[in-house]
């Protein structure tokens, strides 16, 4: 039995989230070895549990307080009707759930399938979308395990699916026809956490590891007398650390920059005359 006073979080046991979900964990500071077939691992610092179970399942064992916080995709914890707290989206994991049928089929929208088999993983989510699109008498079925090949069979006239490239759906002569939503990796949590404490500890750590993936430390000896330009080029998250340096004329700056930005801003600054412009990764930050 695992101690009560754990604390218990649920990552994918495989799957696209797994091994983003464990280099999360990891770079947030948690210590744990994971081991064969084995269904959890002991944070060596703090003690705290990761079970690894499937992905579908960890809405529920959330809502239900098996587990104090767990990673899975939005998709799931909507398919579910989960009554759990959404912490975070964790930026990776992205997909789209969408409507597909076979290319020289008839089908070109929603309303298209009235009176129609689809075949679907997400059950609920499917049945929403057609109940949404007024398309009331669409025969929904679940299928967990290839989805895309019974269209082919002829046992569906459509699917809805989980689509991250659509090269699946190439394959076996598929095309999108709607999306039903987008949807990435979440950290959820219970609405009634058993040890807050913990709980806000870990989340603060995982903030710092986002914000690491969203910025890098950008450093560079700007003119003295174009600090202001370069102030409004790098405007920092709340402003930029600037240095004096042993030659009055320059200054030392350094700022964190969005990543997306960063060539940009790198630009900008070397044709106002700043010169040794670094750009640093980062693994951590609290912001």
């Amino acid at each position: 039995m695992i101690p009560n006073e754990t604390l218990r979080i649920a990552v994918p046991s495989k799957g696209r989230l797994r091994e983003p979900s464990l280099a999360l964990l990891e770079r947030a500071g948690m210590r744990f070895r994971v081991s064969g077939r084995r269904l959890f691992s002991v944070c060596s610092e703090t003690g705290s549990r990761i079970i690894f179970t499937n992905a579908a399942d960890i809405p529920v064992l959330v809502s239900e307080g098996v587990v104090d916080l767990g990673i899975t995709g939005s998709d799931q914890v909507l398919e579910k009707a989960a009554r759990v707290v959404e912490h975070r989206k964790l930026g990776f994991g992205r997909c789209r759930l969408s409507v597909a049928v076979h290319k020289d089929a008839p089908y070109r929208k929603t309303t298209d399938l009235a009176g129609r088999v689809v075949g679907a993983k997400f059950v609920r989510l499917a049945r929403r979308h057609f109940e949404s699109h007024g398309v009331a008498d669409v025969h929904v079925i679940e299928i967990q395990g290839a989805v895309e090949v019974m269209v082919l069979l002829g046992m569906v006239d459509a699917i809805v699916e989980i689509v991250e490239t659509g090269n699946s759906l190439l394959e076996n002569d598929l095309v999108e026809m709607e999306r039903v939503l987008e949807a990435e990796a979440v950290l959820i949590g219970r609405m009634e956490p058993r040890d807050p404490t913990r709980s806000e500890q870990l989340l603060r750590r995982i903030d710092g590891v986002l914000a690491a993936a969203r910025y890098a430390l950008i450093e560079y000896n700007c003119p003295a007398a174009r600090i202001e330009e370069a102030s409004r080029i790098t405007p920092g998250f709340s402003s930029p650390t600037i240095s004096r340096l042993q030659d009055p004329a320059w200054l030392a700056v350094k700022v964190l920059v969005e990543k997306a930005q960063t060539q940009r801003v790198i630009d900008a600054l070397e044709a106002i005359g700043c010169v040794a412009i670094l750009e640093t990764e980062l693994r951590h930050a609290r912001l």
